[in-house]
Parts: C-alpha cells; structure tokens; sequence
C-alpha cells in the first residue's frame, strides 16, 4: 500500500506547488509521481514564472516575458530594451 501512497503523495504535492510557480499542473504531477522526493524538491526549487520582467513588443504592444525573443502574437524580433522600457513581473 505505501508502494502507490508515497508516490501519490509526492506527486499531488509537487503538482500544486508547480502549478503554484506558474508551470503545468500534469507535468509536475507526473515528475513527482515517477521520482517521488526528488521531484518534490525540484518543485520546490524551480523558479516562479512570474516574477520575471516583462516588455512590450515595438509592433504590437503586447506584453512579453524579457527572456522571450521572438513576439507571440506577431513574430517581431525582440532585441535587449533600454531598461526605462521594462515593467517588473506581475
């Protein structure tokens, strides 16, 4: 019965605190299901997605992560901005 309870546990609990960051709910549930402690603390330890700076794109307007480089809604290459430019994550 603990061969399937442990890794349950371990897997529901790293789903939510992955969900809780900003990452997908199944694939959380899936690491910490396959690797029960371990993918606890990876949960853990992976960063929130949501406090990364963002900026806006020049062609569109729309708001984007300051890692991403290429503009999600029109495909406009996204260069370093100046850094009056940038918003703090949300």
């Amino acid at each position: 019965m603990e061969a399937f309870l442990i890794p349950a546990i371990s897997g529901i609990l790293s789903a939510f605190v992955g969900r809780w960051k900003g990452s997908s709910f199944f694939i959380w549930l899936a690491v910490g299901t396959a690797l029960p402690f371990i993918g606890l603390i990876a949960a853990i330890l992976y960063r929130n997605e949501g406090d990364e700076p963002e900026r806006a794109c020049p062609r569109c307007g729309t708001w984007q992560k300051l890692h991403v480089q290429v503009c999600r809604r029109c495909g406009e290459d996204l260069f370093l901005p100046d850094p009056s430019e940038v918003r703090p994550g949300r």
